[in-house]
């Protein structure tokens, strides 16, 4: 009796491209990260690829499109890096502790990327075709931070005291001022970042 192994199924023509502008976008990220989105350009993310420039070109009409694909394609990943915390955490201070160790350990490891994106948002500013997506992605992570100040809320047994617009920003510029003592060679940025994080917190519920 004789046996056959089944062939892996052929990927279309359309996974393929989504796979190659993927491929693309990963590289782009890395340029972006290094040298910020007013100095990058498609011959730039060429020469950290293995790709030729037109190859890059191919697949994106210009810088815009690259970018802003790049910049979708890495916040999709990491939209949800804080709903484990929210999952796990049964108590404030676990929650706090978690979150705070997220936030440090995501600046730690992907500083070049948190850079890029508050580049992109103040570009924004300038130029208008980024500001749709921009507004689109910053939502997306407003939305995640809500998710945590939402289950701190329900553990503490109290109520926020601002919408999820506010948090957010508060505990953005939070973050992005830790970034940057951390890119200015703080020893101490994350540290500090967790007994702000601490301190902070409780004073986006109501009081007991």
């Amino acid at each position: 009796m004789s046996s056959s192994t089944s062939a892996p199924p052929r990927r279309s023509p359309a996974d393929k491209h989504d796979a190659r502008r993927n491929q693309l976008a990963e590289s782009a990220l890395k340029t972006l990260g290094e040298v910020g989105y007013a100095r990058t350009s498609l011959r730039e993310v060429a020469q950290n690829s293995e790709f030729s420039h037109g190859v890059v070109h191919y697949y994106f009409h210009d810088k815009l499109e690259l970018i802003l694909y790049s910049v979708r394609y890495y916040k999709a990943q990491c939209v949800t890096r804080y709903d484990g915390v929210v999952a796990d955490s049964t108590s404030t201070e676990g929650l706090l502790d978690a979150f705070a160790a997220k936030l440090a350990e995501t600046i730690r490891e992907e500083a070049p990327m948190h850079r890029l994106w508050y580049d992109l948002r103040t570009q924004a500013m300038f130029e208008e075709p980024l500001r749709e997506a921009v507004a689109v992605i910053d939502k997306t992570l407003e939305d995640m931070i809500w998710r945590v100040v939402s289950r701190y809320a329900e553990l503490a047994g109290r109520a926020p005291v601002m919408a999820s617009g506010p948090a957010y920003a508060v505990l953005d510029g939070l973050f992005q001022q830790s970034l940057l003592a951390h890119l200015s060679g703080s020893a101490t940025a994350l540290e500090e970042l967790s007994v702000q994080v601490h301190a902070l917190m409780p004073l986006l519920l109501t009081r007991d």
